[in-house]
């Protein structure tokens, strides 16, 4: 129960579908979502296959508690070998999609080969069959959303990528729900390889569960505990969005500026949550099962950069604003539009404008090299860029390979801000000395969804501690690593997650989602076999990167951030100490000095 008990498996070569049968023993070891994903990667891929090639997979999977009655039941994930990092990835989405996916009948879908020619995938209850995209190919997101619903059901729900897949951008999203993003480490670019523009769904199952009346009764206790919390106000995330973390991480002086030259930006408050609700917010939107809303419907109405859409949200105003100096609202919300209908991580397209802006201010880029010149602080160069990064169009072709690329390719890979070569989210490490630790040992590379810290470190959710020690912090995430992967596989989100199911103790722990997962599978989990299946999660992504060749060497920072002090803010002066934490934290691990699981931790997690 909580399952569907189906897989949906695609050969894109021979264009058939077919539905197999969902191990359980399987889906206990690894919970669902993102434990199946790798699950399934690690047993059926070749890490070191090329990864926008024929043998590499892309894997769609939900959780057990996804379209469930359980508070934000609204998440999948995608899972590949990432063309960004050469790693496996896993890119995470909420909205209305993944619920439908679900309702079809399946757990999810594993798509293998390559097409010959564009298709795309419609799922009507346990009727599966692979169409020509030919018609909409080229087509930007929110125009084959509109037109699939219109072929199929106007009530389906659709997840697909725009020009920036189709081109291989190799941080291309895959975008649900027209601007919902799976968005990190170019899933959307392994979609487009495979040429599958689009899967859409319509489904009328119920997801099955074990003990129905004490699952509606736990999932009404924690929507009531929140609507307590927050009886007399709205939570800040409804009324500002993710937008109103710019207040803490500027007083924290973790907000990267001037591609993390600083860690404070002297406009903060033109960018930030309040600004964004007063200037151009239409109404807040929630995903699936979700009583928070801090999705962001919004309107720019007039000047050169109108528009309407979604967004932006923390990263975005983070990645398109402080990081490149930019502090017109306008200009950064039209450049979300544009990542959101060409298919784009923003994260990882702002942070390579950022660096081509510091590339250029050193005289390493040229005007002639760029095709204009691009200081910090230049908004049109910022719009420009964007589009013109989605179509490959002149220098945009460089900047469709991520910072990393582009900077080796002239000479200063130190100033691409990147672990394991994918950019880095808005939080600084050198004042956040666990975040450092995070990007450095995620096995997606850098990512703050990979064990955050900043709840802990800046937010103090659920609990506060120092974000300036690092002592204690190889033991902090691991524990909370291990805790996201229960999050994500369970079909969670982690706003929710972190205030409502984690526990505010030294240990931190997963009690909320712990009953949830019970009373939906009817599985006996409890805390201590929940957190090993987290850790096995980890672990099985940890033992793909080292069968593609990742060792110790890649759970890197760079220079900036281990050897420049941080010139302002509350950690002026500090430097993260990531040498002292990793040998600690491997040991936690059990891995050995290359950061490879030794084979009696292996062994304990039934990874052998």
């Amino acid at each position: 129960m909580g399952y569907m008990g189906k897989i949906l498996r695609v050969d894109l070569a021979q264009g058939k579908a077919f539905f197999e049968t969902l191990d359980l023993w399987r889906a206990e070891d690894f919970i669902g979502g993102r434990g199946l994903g790798i699950s399934y990667l690690l047993d059926e891929v070749d890490p070191k296959c090329d990864p926008l090639g024929q043998k590499n997979k892309l894997v769609m999977m939900t959780g057990p508690l996804t379209g469930t009655t359980a508070p934000t039941g609204a998440r999948y994930m995608v899972m590949t070998k990432s063309p960004l990092t050469g790693a496996v990835t896993c890119s995470n989405s909420g909205g209305q999609f993944p619920a439908m996916l679900k309702r079809t009948g399946i757990d999810g879908i594993i798509f293998e080969g390559c097409s010959p020619e564009p298709v795309y995938l419609w799922i009507e209850d346990d009727q599966a069959e692979l169409r020509s995209a030919k018609h909409i190919w080229g087509k930007d997101v929110h125009a084959t959303d509109a037109q699939l619903r219109e072929e199929t059901d106007w009530n389906a729900k659709v997840a697909c990528i725009g020009p920036a897949g189709e081109n291989e951008v190799l941080f291309a999203s895959i975008m649900n729900d027209r601007d919902r993003a799976a968005g990190r480490s170019g899933v959307g670019a392994v979609m487009g390889a495979k040429r599958i523009k689009a899967v859409v769904v319509k489904g009328t199952r119920k997801v099955p569960i074990h003990d129905e009346t004490g699952f509606k009764a736990l999932a009404k206790k924690y929507l009531d505990k929140f609507k307590t919390t927050f009886k007399e106000q709205a939570p800040p995330l409804r009324t500002y969005g993710t937008a109103i973390t710019i207040i803490g991480t500027n007083n924290a002086g973790v907000l990267p500026t001037r591609n993390f030259q600083q860690g404070t930006f002297e406009d903060w408050e033109k960018i930030g949550g309040e600004a964004l609700t007063e200037k151009y917010l239409v109404r807040p939107k929630a995903c699936f099962s979700c009583p928070i809303g801090c999705g962001r419907v919004t309107n720019v109405p007039n000047g050169p950069y109108q528009g309407q859409g979604e967004g932006p949200e923390y990263e975005t105003i983070y990645a398109f604003g402080s990081d490149c100096g930019i502090s017109d609202l306008a200009a950064l919300t039209k450049a979300n539009y544009i990542c959101n209908e060409m298919g784009m991580d923003t994260i990882s397209m702002g942070s390579t404008i950022a660096c081509a802006m510091e590339m250029f201010e050193k005289g390493v880029l040229s005007e002639a090299i760029i095709g204009r010149p691009l200081p910090f602080g230049d908004v049109e160069g910022l719009v420009e860029l964007c589009r013109k990064t989605a179509l490959r169009q002149d220098f945009g072709d460089q900047l469709a390979l991520g910072s990393l690329r582009l900077a080796t390719k002239y000479g200063h890979p130190e100033l691409a801000i990147v672990s394991k070569g994918q950019e880095f989210a808005g939080y600084d490490p050198r004042g956040e000395k666990g975040m450092g630790l995070a990007y450095a040992t995620s096995s997606i590379g850098a990512s703050h969804m990979r064990g955050d810290p900043a709840y802990i470190e800046i937010l103090g959710v659920p609990m506060a501690i120092d974000p300036l020690t690092w002592e204690d912090k190889p033991r902090i995430i691991k524990d909370w690593q291990d805790v996201f992967a229960v999050i994500d596989s369970a079909g969670l989100c982690v706003f929710f997650s972190v205030r409502n199911y984690v526990t505010p103790t030294k240990d931190i722990r997963p009690a909320g989602i712990l009953k949830l997962l019970n009373a939906s599978t009817g599985y006996k989990y409890d805390l201590e076999a929940l957190m090993r299946a987290g850790e096995r999660i980890v672990n099985a992504e940890r033992l793909f990167l080292v069968k593609a060749g990742f060792r110790a060497k890649d759970d890197s920072l760079p220079a900036r951030i281990v050897k420049e002090p941080l010139p302002d803010g509350p950690g002026k002066g500090h430097v993260c100490e990531l040498e002292q934490m990793l040998p600690i934290y491997y040991q936690l691990r059990g891995w050995d000095s290359e950061g490879q699981p030794v084979e009696s931790k292996l062994e304990e997690l039934g990874l052998v």
